[in-house]
């Protein structure tokens, strides 16, 4: 396609009114935002984020949460939508607040609010961390008091913070002392109880038990052998009183082997009893009565006839009597023991079993103290770290420099908006011109006919125009002229008057673009 520069210049004289009017219109509205908006202010407060006051190699507090972790969670909470309506209707940042939706006051609170971060923000970090708060509205003072009020509301946070988790932290290891202390003496009671219901089979007296057992068994065999030597004399003296004609120096010899096994017998009693046992004194009642009949057939008085055998039967009842006697002794021992025996076989059959269950059940109180001493030892270092966070001794957030009351407008830029305004309407009339030119698809030129036909035309004739027509078309293009110069101020005017302001539709506009 040729370019047929004198044909555009005349297309651009042509369209220059409608390109003006474009131009004009974005211009003027632009400028008059630029000088209409109102002054804005801005300010800001500086926060430091110091190190605990107190060194953590001698006590450190329990709330271990980094500079940068603790900040997000502070400006989370610190940006509600709770918070910025509370503070946009305390200080009436905006005009007509009352009349404006909550959404759009919270929307403008926090594109008005910010709250910025620098340095490090680790507890390993080597640079300080700093909190920044800035706010921009219509109002000096207004912005003053909103950042300050930030400002406390961030120094409230973090106190809240670090206090309300120390708090927790310490509540929970009461909670976990006083658990572990009533689960302490549960199991003790439990081993109290164990060692009470077992206390003839305990591990820690298998020893006694076992030598106990020796002794047992040593006095039953003892015993038995006692038992059947009493039954072989309480025999003997059966057969001897069936036998009346037996001599009495026989009979006194029978008393004396009685007398010598009931001294033995009686030196055995005195090694195991004390004098004052009923065995021990029934045995030597018998062996005074065997004393009394050996000494008295000693001595050669035992009379003749039938007086003789008189007192020879009653020596022999006598002496059969405490033959049963012994008998019956010996057997109630061998009862006894046997019975004792028994019991101590039990026990130290059921001592393996009790020495596990013992075992386990210390085990477990051996752990449960464990855990104990631990959650104690927690809990000390619970109440020193509540005891740091609540006299403000740990990481802290200092104002180091706070809001003042602005002296100059921080905005509108009002020469950037009028820039742009122009470059807009010069960049919307050029695109009206360049989209009429694609859009136009009419042969205007000779060139054009030869290019889409692929034809030579022999002559062109212009179109001759008569000269009222003339008149007409440069009356209508010095109107429009007049037209935009003169209606688009109007407009303005009339718009900005009794429909919206320019300046609050400029702002709307910018903000949609991301300008704003």
């Amino acid at each position: 396609m040729n370019f047929d520069l004198g044909f555009y210049w005349t297309l651009f004289l042509r369209r220059l009114p409608v390109m003006t009017l474009f131009v004009l219109l974005i211009s003027g509205l632009g400028l008059a935002a630029a000088f209409k908006l109102p002054e804005t202010y801005a300010t800001s407060a500086r926060l430091l984020f110091e190190a605990p006051q107190i060194p953590t190699d001698m006590v450190s507090s329990t709330v271990q949460t980094g500079a940068a972790e603790q900040l997000d969670i502070i400006q989370q909470r610190l940006l509600t939508r709770a918070n910025l309506i509370d503070i946009a209707h305390r200080f009436n940042v905006f005009k007509d607040i009352r009349e404006m939706e909550p959404d759009r006051v919270f929307t403008a609170m926090r594109s008005a609010t910010s709250i910025r971060r620098q340095g490090g923000g680790g507890r390993n970090s080597g640079g300080a961390t700093l909190l920044i708060i800035s706010f921009e509205g219509r109002s000096p003072q207004i912005v003053a008091n909103v950042v300050n009020e930030l400002v406390t509301l961030v120094l409230q946070e973090n106190s809240r913070f670090r206090v309300g988790r120390a708090e927790k932290t310490l509540e929970f290891f009461e909670q976990e002392v006083a658990r572990l202390d009533d689960e302490l003496t549960r199991r003790s009671v439990e081993i109290s109880r164990f060692k009470s219901e077992n206390a003839r089979a305990l591990p820690q007296d298998q020893g006694y038990r076992l030598g106990r057992q020796n002794i047992l068994q040593e006095r039953l065999d003892s015993l038995r052998r006692d038992l059947l030597v009493a039954k072989q004399r309480r025999e003997a003296l059966e057969n001897e009183g069936e036998a009346p004609s037996r001599p009495a120096v026989a009979a006194r010899s029978a008393y004396e082997d009685q007398l010598l096994a009931g001294r033995a017998e009686l030196d055995r009693l005195r090694q195991t009893y004390s004098e004052s046992n009923p065995r021990v004194i029934r045995l030597k009642d018998r062996m005074d009565r065997l004393e009394a009949i050996v000494a008295a057939g000693n001595s050669g008085t035992v009379p003749a006839g039938s007086e003789d055998d008189s007192r020879r039967l009653a020596a022999l009842e006598a002496a059969q009597v405490e033959a049963d006697s012994a008998i019956t002794a010996l057997q109630a021992q061998i009862d006894a023991t046997t019975s004792e025996l028994e019991e101590l076989s039990k026990n130290i059959a059921a001592s393996a079993p009790n020495d596990l269950k013992l075992a386990e059940l210390e085990r477990d109180y051996q752990i449960v103290q464990t855990r104990y001493n631990s959650a104690v030892s927690n809990l000390n270092s619970a109440r020193m770290g509540e005891r740091i966070e609540a006299t403000a001794q740990g990481q802290r957030i200092n104002v180091i420099e706070n809001a003042s009351v602005p002296q100059i407008p921080s905005g509108p830029d009002r020469v950037l908006i009028a820039a742009i305004s122009i470059v807009g309407g010069l960049g919307v009339a050029v695109a009206y011109f360049v989209l009429l030119e694609v859009l136009n698809r009419s042969i205007r030129r000779p060139a054009e006919l030869s290019e889409r036909f692929q034809v030579m035309p022999i002559a062109t004739i212009p179109y001759m125009e008569s000269r009222s027509r003339k008149i007409v078309r440069r009356s209508a293009r010095v109107a429009a002229t007049l037209a935009v110069l003169v209606g688009v101020p109007a407009a303005l005017w009339y718009v900005d008057t009794n429909y919206l302001p320019l300046e609050v539709i400029v702002q709307k506009g910018m903000g949609k673009l991301g300008l704003g």
